[in-house]
């Protein structure tokens, strides 16, 4: 599978668009290509290559479904749970955003439009609130969003 492929999906929050090259994904919303993007992972043993997880949050990141850690180094990451967790069996991870031009809202004939491979299930592509979002520290979790 090439790195730098599009996947159009329904995310565990909203539709998404989807890449192992962060670049890309941001150069299509229209950001710098330098912006940071969330990491989607599909299990916790894929989490531990990217982030050591404070042993004071492990229990809640465990849990917590619907939501991105921003860990002590700087990575935004969500473990994928329900439906989309499939997707990821063999993709292992991707980088996460929104299905929308920067600042915009969703418009499902502009993704299409830029995804070079759809993921549908039978939940259908549609618009809905964005992950809930925590800074780790090594004692505190600080809301973001």
């Amino acid at each position: 599978m090439d790195k730098s492929t599009v996947f159009l999906a329904q995310t565990d929050t909203t539709a998404g668009l989807l890449s192992q090259d962060s670049a890309i994904l941001n150069q299509i919303k229209g950001r710098e290509t330098n912006q940071k993007v969330i990491r989607a992972v599909g299990d916790l043993a894929t989490l531990k290559t990217f982030a050591r997880v404070p042993i004071a949050h492990r229990n809640l990141i465990r849990r917590a479904q619907k939501t991105t850690f921003i860990y002590p180094n700087g990575e935004a990451i969500r473990v994928i749970f329900g439906e989309h967790r499939a997707f990821f069996a063999k993709l292992k991870w991707a980088f996460s955003t929104s299905a929308n031009p920067s600042g915009a809202r969703f418009d499902k004939a502009w993704a299409c439009d830029q995804a070079d491979t759809i993921v549908t299930d039978g939940r259908g592509l549609f618009e809905a609130a964005p992950s809930k979002m925590y800074r780790l520290g090594k004692m505190r979790a600080k809301k973001v969003r």
